[in-house]
Formats: C-alpha cells, sequence, structure tokens
C-alpha cells in the first residue's frame, strides 16, 4: 500500500512551476548541501534541528519536505509539521532521487542575498508590459513564492536598489537584464539553470512578444494584446502583476502539456 506520508519525485514534478505546488522545504545538512548546492524550484533551506521554533510559519500551507536521501531528516521534519497541523510529506529518495531522475534543479550561486524575514527583493521599472511580468513570475514560481516586487520610475531604479537593498532587473546596465537578442526572461533561466523544454518554449513566447519579433513563434502576437491587455486594465503594477501570473501560469501549462492539442470545428464529421 503506497505511504500517505510521501511524495514520489514523478508526482512532485508534475507540480512545480504551478500555482497549486507545495512549499518545498530542504533540510540537507551543510555538508550535503555545499557537496551539490543546488535546490529544487521555489524551495528554502531550513535547519532540521530547529523544527520547533519555525513550524508555525508554514500553516496552512501544504509542504514537501527534502533531505538528501529521504530518510530520517526528512521524515522526522514532515512528522513533526504534521503534529503541527500542517499538512506534510517526505520527497521519496530525497533530493539524490530527484537529481538522479533529472528533476529540474535551481544554481544558487547568483541568488540574491535574503531579507531578515527570507525574502528576495528585486526592483524595476514602472508599468511593466512583457518582460517585467515573466520575470517576477519565474522567480514566483521557479525561486523564491515570496518575492517582493518594487516598481518605480526608471530613473530611479538604481537608487532604489542601493537604498531598499533590493536587486535591478530589466533595465541597462545591470546583471539581471536583456544580453544580445534575449530578454531578461532569457536570462534568468540561464543564470538559475532551469533547463526545461516548457520554459524554454515559453521563453521564446516572451522573447518574441517583448522584441517586436512577432514572426519566431505563432503566440506571440496573442500573447503580446493579452500582456498589453493587462497594462490597460490596472492602475497599480503589483494589481497587474497578479493578473499576469495567470497568463503565465496557462501558457506554461500549454507549454508542457498542451501543444499537441488542436480545436477545431466542428467537432465530428458531417453525416453522409
Amino acid at each position: 500500500m503506497p505511504s500517505t506520508t510521501v511524495i514520489t519525485v514523478s508526482q512532485l514534478s508534475r507540480l512545480i512551476g504551478l500555482p497549486g505546488a507545495p512549499t518545498i522545504i530542504d533540510v540537507r545538512v551543510d555538508d550535503d548541501y555545499n557537496a551539490d548546492p543546488r535546490l529544487l524550484p521555489a524551495s528554502s533551506r531550513r535547519d532540521f534541528k530547529t523544527v520547533p521554533t519555525w513550524a508555525s510559519e508554514f500553516t496552512g500551507s501544504r509542504v514537501a519536505v527534502v533531505c538528501q536521501k529521504g530518510q530520517k531528516l526528512s521524515q522526522g521534519v514532515a512528522a513533526w509539521l504534521r503534529h503541527e497541523g500542517i499538512a506534510a510529506e517526505s520527497l521519496e529518495g530525497g533530493f539524490e532521487a530527484w537529481r538522479d531522475a533529472k528533476g529540474l534543479l535551481v544554481r544558487t550561486g547568483k541568488m540574491p542575498t535574503r531579507d531578515e524575514r527570507g525574502r528576495t527583493v528585486w526592483v524595476t521599472r514602472a508599468r511593466p508590459k512583457v518582460d517585467r511580468i515573466a520575470c517576477p513570475w519565474l522567480i514566483r514560481r521557479f525561486i523564491d513564492p515570496s518575492a517582493v516586487f518594487l516598481f518605480v520610475e526608471a530613473a530611479e531604479v538604481p537608487a532604489a536598489a542601493d537604498r531598499f537593498q533590493a536587486v535591478p532587473f530589466d533595465i541597462d546596465n545591470v546583471f539581471w537584464s536583456h544580453r544580445g537578442e534575449h530578454c531578461t526572461f532569457d536570462t534568468m533561466i540561464e543564470e538559475f539553470g532551469l533547463e526545461s523544454e516548457a520554459l524554454d518554449r515559453l521563453a521564446m513566447i516572451v522573447r518574441a512578444a517583448d522584441t517586436a519579433s512577432l514572426d519566431l513563434v505563432p503566440q506571440a502576437a496573442g500573447f503580446l494584446a493579452a500582456s498589453l491587455g493587462l497594462s490597460r486594465m490596472f492602475r497599480d503594477d503589483l494589481e497587474q502583476l497578479e493578473a499576469g501570473m495567470l497568463l503565465y501560469d496557462a501558457f506554461f501549462r500549454w507549454c508542457r502539456d498542451a501543444t499537441e492539442e488542436t480545436h477545431n470545428w466542428p467537432s465530428a464529421s458531417k453525416p453522409s
């Protein structure tokens, strides 16, 4: 009978990048993490020894706990979380099983420093259209679900980054920006090591829409139209971001699961 307290690699991989994905907590010891300092997407590291002090932060969340091999550490932390009334499972086989199955992993070398509440903080130009919605979507879904995004006037981005210890993106002369024909979304996928066919397909659509290259892929024109429509619907950039998350969720799901599906009318052949 399958265990009710573990989640398999295949089960978790189907949830990665989706809005209903569980919160992933990495409890590997430092030696194991330092040997391979990559993380499952959207996960955060926690000390298994202090789980009683941080367990309550995840009240109301569904949690997947990862250790090196899916044994005592992750199972013990998941059990403690369940004791606190939190829906928690351990990843079967742990980090090693995920890695060996070629699961998506995030390189942490370029990960920004987190603030005192454990969040990464980013800043960019106000009135986003494509890339400045795409990048926050990627960060929220694959890097840091609690990331903070500050939208300010273009001229104020560098100063705001300095004053608020935020990472500037999608402006000239910063690390997280366009490179050649690629847009900032491409840069983030590359630097974080997010090697995924679905994300590569989505990146092509984003790049085409963001760089006036609508002939690259047939989805680009409709994607740009939807993005521009959203930008006219909301005066508040954060409200636009929240609405835009659904657009990117839908396109990511199409890129991952539905590219072969077609729709036509009439759905059945005409009677003879």
